[in-house]
């Protein structure tokens, strides 16, 4: 296997310029493609906009007051705990649940969401995520359920744990 790398990656990244969160600047290179800052950039903050101007009709009163806490919300309901892993033993694989860690974790949601939202054609990009966002925060969406299916995964493969090393 491959030994872990370590890049500067993590403090070479700027906090985006509106939030100044460096997660949303993270997600933000997640979304962008082919080099293109800017318009991922339009894309994120567009569909910030979108859910500021539904959390102004909003009634609960547990629901987030801004935008940027809809998506934090929605990363802390995205992110896996334990995945299946598939590992070769004496001729036969087995799909091993294993614990997640941090980074992956955030990795996994961030390329969830964007592949929720992605699929979904028709809207302009900024509405879709958007939409998986805010249905995310709340527990429900795309993403939430490839979430909940590599949960329950890692469940029904439980009797094969011992093989974690």
């Amino acid at each position: 296997m491959g030994g872990k790398r370590f890049t500067r990656a993590e403090e070479q990244l700027r906090p985006d310029p509106r939030f100044g969160d460096r997660t949303l600047s993270r997600f933000i290179n997640c979304v962008m493609q082919d080099g293109k800052k800017s318009v991922a950039q339009r894309v994120v903050y567009d569909a910030f906009g979108i859910i500021q101007g539904r959390l102004a009709k909003e009634t609960d009163p547990n629901a987030p007051k801004e935008a940027i806490d809809v998506f934090q919300r929605a990363l802390e309901n995205v992110k896996p705990f334990v995945e299946v892993r598939s590992k070769r033993i004496g001729g036969a694989n087995y799909q091993v649940p294993m614990q997640v860690n941090r980074k992956r974790q955030q990795s996994l949601a961030f390329r969830w969401i964007l592949e929720a939202a992605r699929g979904e054609k028709g809207r302009p990009l900024s509405q879709r995520l958007a939409d998986e966002l805010y249905g995310a925060a709340r527990g429900e969406g795309k993403a939430m359920t490839t979430r909940d299916q590599t949960h329950r995964m890692a469940e029904a493969n439980r009797a094969f744990a011992h093989f974690a090393n």
